[in-house]
């Protein structure tokens, strides 16, 4: 009996320590940084199916390098309170409107926070739904004033990185092979801007770029900026985030998804590691 009882003892002490250890080692191994992403997810499919799938892209990566992943669809918790949680803010289709969404979300960029933003998050054009009528975030920060013109339909494109340096840029090669996108074109000419680093642009093996039918819906020629940031701040934006819908065939299903290419998704990773990192460098 006495034997028995020292073997349960045994077993007791073994379990108290694993049990120990193991919150022991939850406690020291807290998530690296943690990421809120922002989105409207309304009327354009295109946007809305990029939405979801940013949704189930990004907790997959949370996993993997150990940061967490939040979204909300609610703006209003563009404050101070709900940032102060968060490294990093994403922006997942459209902007902040309301005056105090967009002053909370300036002074948390201005105080340090990090920014990633996709495709129609930089999208202002007046008159429209989205009138450029935030000097700050259009001009300042993002550099590149007010929407211009775009290619159509979705294509692929072969974008040439401008900084193999940067930490967003170096795992790419001299080209990727972008995924199939509705690709933009700006006001301001980001390259007379001393604050903006370019850090891919639109390869001239990628003409003529779109498929029309509209004639200037198809680029020939130019330089166009697809990936930059604001050495100011610590923030990144893609041009990516526009998938290919089957409007046409009137099915509206995917037919082109933005993540699930090996080089742009190691791009849009290692760029939100850099900025959820503690010791960021502005460069």
């Amino acid at each position: 009996m006495k034997f028995h009882s020292k073997i349960t003892q045994v077993l007791v002490t073994l379990i108290v320590c694993l049990l120990c250890h193991t919150g022991a080692t939850a406690r020291i191994t807290p998530p690296k940084f943690k990421v809120i992403a922002f989105y409207t997810g309304k009327e354009d499919l295109a946007h809305i199916s990029f939405v979801h799938e940013a949704n189930q892209w990004f907790p997959a990566m949370a996993k993997k390098y150990h940061f967490t992943y939040d979204s909300t669809s609610n703006w209003d918790n563009l404050n101070d309170a709900f940032l102060s949680n968060y490294q990093v803010v994403v922006f997942l289709d459209t902007r902040p409107d309301k005056p105090e969404q967009r002053n909370a979300f300036q002074k948390y960029m201005e105080n340090g926070g990090g920014w990633m933003g996709f495709h129609f998050s930089a999208f202002a054009l007046t008159p429209s739904a989205y009138p450029q009528n935030w000097d700050w975030y259009h001009n300042t920060f993002l550099g590149s004033g007010a929407y211009g013109s775009n290619t159509w339909r979705p294509t692929s494109a072969f974008l040439k990185v401008e900084d193999k340096e940067h930490p967003a840029t170096r795992h790419l090669g001299k080209l990727i092979k972008a995924s199939p996108n509705e690709w933009y074109r700006w006001e301001n000419d980001l390259r007379k801007n001393p604050d903006i680093k370019i850090l891919l642009s639109i390869d001239s093996t990628s003409f003529p770029l779109g498929t029309g039918p509209k004639q200037y819906e198809i680029w020939h020629s130019g330089y166009y900026p697809v990936v930059w940031t604001n050495q100011r701040y610590k923030m990144l934006y893609l041009n990516m985030g526009h998938n290919d819908m089957d409007y046409e065939g009137k099915t509206n299903r995917t037919l082109s998804y933005t993540f699930g290419n090996k080089q742009q998704d190691q791009l849009i990773i290692d760029a939100l590691l850099w900025l959820g990192s503690g010791n960021h460098k502005k460069s």
